[in-house]
């Protein structure tokens, strides 16, 4: 993946996750077109990427149940005003030809928000991804969080946090 720009933010507590997910969540849902983006989460098993993904569904207004993908690979979501989000979880993927097999590609062509987990169990398979979000614990139980754009489309939204 081509890398257009970074961040690098401090998350020291679930507080600050769910203040960044609030953030990122206002800003893709103010902006036309930004919320048709591909996030993808790397770190390891604990890191909190699918905390992360909770908060950012639940400031999007999501409300029941967020489940997480890790045994179904795949959880959809529709927000208020109508845009589908959906939520990968490859984890358990032993081929990344399995993304291919899942019919996944219609999806990642949709508009619509995607956020994928253990993308680098679909390796090969997906998409540039327009933002990954790399979740590093601290000795402290904090969170070294690196934001990466690999598109365009990307770098505005970093820009868009900045704002």
């Amino acid at each position: 993946m081509p890398i257009l720009e970074t961040h690098q933010l401090l998350w020291p507590d679930e507080a600050a996750c769910a203040a960044f997910a609030n953030h990122l969540a206002d800003r893709l849902a103010k902006a036309p077109g930004l919320i048709d983006t591909s996030i993808e989460l790397h770190g390891a098993l604990g890191a909190g990427k699918t905390s992360f993904v909770r908060h950012l569904l639940r400031a999007l207004g999501v409300t029941g149940r967020i489940k997480s993908p890790s045994y179904a690979v795949l959880e959809s979501y529709q927000l208020p005003r109508g845009d589908e989000v959906h939520h990968f979880d490859f984890y358990r993927f032993a081929d990344p030809r399995e993304w291919e097999d899942a019919g996944f590609r219609e999806l990642f062509a949709a508009p619509g928000l995607k956020l994928s987990e253990w993308a680098e169990k679909a390796a090969g398979m997906l998409p540039v991804a327009d933002l990954q979000i790399a979740l590093h614990v601290g000795d402290d139980d904090s969170r070294v969080v690196t934001l990466t754009a690999g598109t365009a489309h990307g770098v505005a939204i970093l820009e868009s946090l900045d704002a």
